[in-house]
């Protein structure tokens, strides 16, 4: 099975001062798609520089050809199905049929309690992203004379309307990140991908092989999601976010760790990574040139 190899840029750069760069070279390292955080600021990065997402995604397309761009992963914390919808196919169209939404049910850190709130439970932020997927799968997907009606318990929409809607047809894919039973199921039935970073009970104290077993386990609850809605699980690509794993930042530490470790989740099943583009000083931090040597050389020795 081959392994394609991906990169998540954070929206910590100033667009002239490193921001434009670092988009084109992770084209030029041949990466297949180079993601971003949908945060409006995200932990030790909360007291310095962040930009928007979908704002830096746009900018990308216009400075890239052929990488493939996206979030990883967007939430319902501050989005809106509606507003959402528009963004994505308007994303979609500049850069010519290039967009991947990753979409989650986010977390509790800044982005939950910036718009005045109080942080929804895990419960809560499941039963919004359970309303917000399939209405925004509508969104996408239907654009009638009338266009779309909803009146959720979370989300309303009121003959919203998204012509031309996408390049990709019939809709942008979507990387639905998911442990739970319940996102496993949205994953299984609207989404294109299944996003994971493991089990976050194992980061600090569990071992790599605690963490594979964790998510060959995960990966059987997604094959029985999909069974239960008669869909073949091979028809979704599989993907790990790296860099939240007990194995940290070691795989970047040399070209012959990085494959060993790829080779371990592919044989899993996986047929993603993405690893983040090095940043000094945080917990992305990484030897530059290790990294571009991953890059180029990683892709070949997994085939």
């Amino acid at each position: 099975m081959s392994l394609r190899l991906s990169t998540v840029i954070l929206p910590h750069r100033r667009w002239h001062q490193g921001g434009r760069s670092t988009w084109q070279r992770a084209e030029q390292l041949g990466f297949h798609t180079a993601y971003t955080y949908d945060h409006l600021s995200w932990r030790s990065f909360r007291d310095g520089p962040w930009f928007g997402a979908l704002p830096t995604l746009t900018a990308a397309a216009g400075v890239t050809e052929h990488l493939r761009l996206g979030t990883l992963v967007t939430s319902p914390n501050f989005r809106h199905p509606v507003t959402l919808a528009k963004e994505l196919i308007s994303l979609d169209d500049i850069s010519g049929g290039r967009v991947t939404l990753g979409i989650g049910a986010g977390g509790t850190g800044f982005d939950a309690t910036v718009l005045g709130q109080e942080p929804w439970t895990p419960r809560e932020r499941a039963d919004r992203l359970a309303e917000f997927v399939p209405l925004l799968d509508r969104l996408l997907t239907e654009d009638g004379p009338k266009g779309v009606s909803y009146e959720g318990d979370y989300y309303s929409a009121h003959e919203a309307r998204n012509i031309p809607g996408c390049v990709q047809r019939p809709r942008l894919p979507f990387a639905v990140a998911a442990t739970g039973p319940r996102g496993l199921r949205l994953a299984a039935r609207y989404g294109q991908s299944w996003v994971t970073t493991g089990d976050p009970k194992l980061y600090e104290t569990g071992t790599p092989e605690q963490s594979m077993r964790a998510l060959r386990g995960q990966a059987e609850k997604l094959g029985d999601a999909c069974a239960a809605l008669g869909r073949d699980v091979q028809e979704l690509d599989r993907i790990l976010l790296t860099g939240f794993t007990p194995d940290r930042g070691r795989p970047l530490q040399s070209l012959d760790a990085f494959v060993d470790f790829a080779g371990r989740h592919r044989d899993l099943g996986f047929t993603e990574l993405v690893i983040h583009w090095p940043i000094p000083d945080s917990d992305f931090a990484a030897d530059e040139k290790v990294f571009e040597q991953i890059a180029m050389q990683a892709p070949a020795q997994l085939r």
